[in-house]
């Protein structure tokens, strides 16, 4: 069980360290979706009829963004050296390593590998945090969710093409 008290996240340390975590989430992804954006090579593709608009990904993945950077803080919290933070961090890696190598390297089955590794992180995480800090594992659900649907669209598309 974890050992975080409420008094230790509204500690100033704390808050500088979730805004951190807020901070270095988003502007990473930003950065990246600014800068591997789909364009014709993406919509040229085949995509099976339940891919959904394009507009639909930036307000779920701000959404999503926020959950991720406020488990990770919590998970950093709780304990920085812990199999909960490696699983965090393996999982943000191949997060922003998937877009870059779908859409900028055009590599499906790569990127599929990619999504595959990054689910099973995902999983891992809220498996290994749901008896520690119940919460940070519930903030992964939707996450979780997201990448299994994100997998299997990206099998899909990979498939079709």
């Amino acid at each position: 069980m974890s050992t975080l008290t409420v008094s230790e996240l509204k500690t100033p340390r704390a808050l500088l360290l979730l805004a951190a975590f807020i901070i270095v989430v988003f502007a990473v992804g930003a950065l990246i979706g600014v800068t591997t954006a789909p364009g014709e090579w993406y919509a040229s593709l085949n995509k099976p009829p339940f891919n959904p608009p394009n507009w639909l990904f930036g307000p779920v993945w701000s959404t999503l963004y926020v959950l991720i950077a406020i488990a990770g803080w919590r998970t950093y919290m709780d304990d920085p050296r812990g199999l909960g933070m490696k699983l965090w961090v393996g999982q943000m890696l191949l997060n922003w390593a998937w877009s870059p190598t779908w859409f900028t390297l055009h590599l499906l089955w790569p990127a599929f590998v990619i999504i595959a590794a990054m689910l099973a992180l995902i999983v891992w995480f809220v498996v290994s945090r749901w008896n520690r800090d119940r919460l940070s594992a519930l903030m992964f659900l939707p996450y979780a969710a997201w990448v299994g649907f994100a997998s299997v669209l990206n099998l899909s598309i990979a498939i079709l093409n």
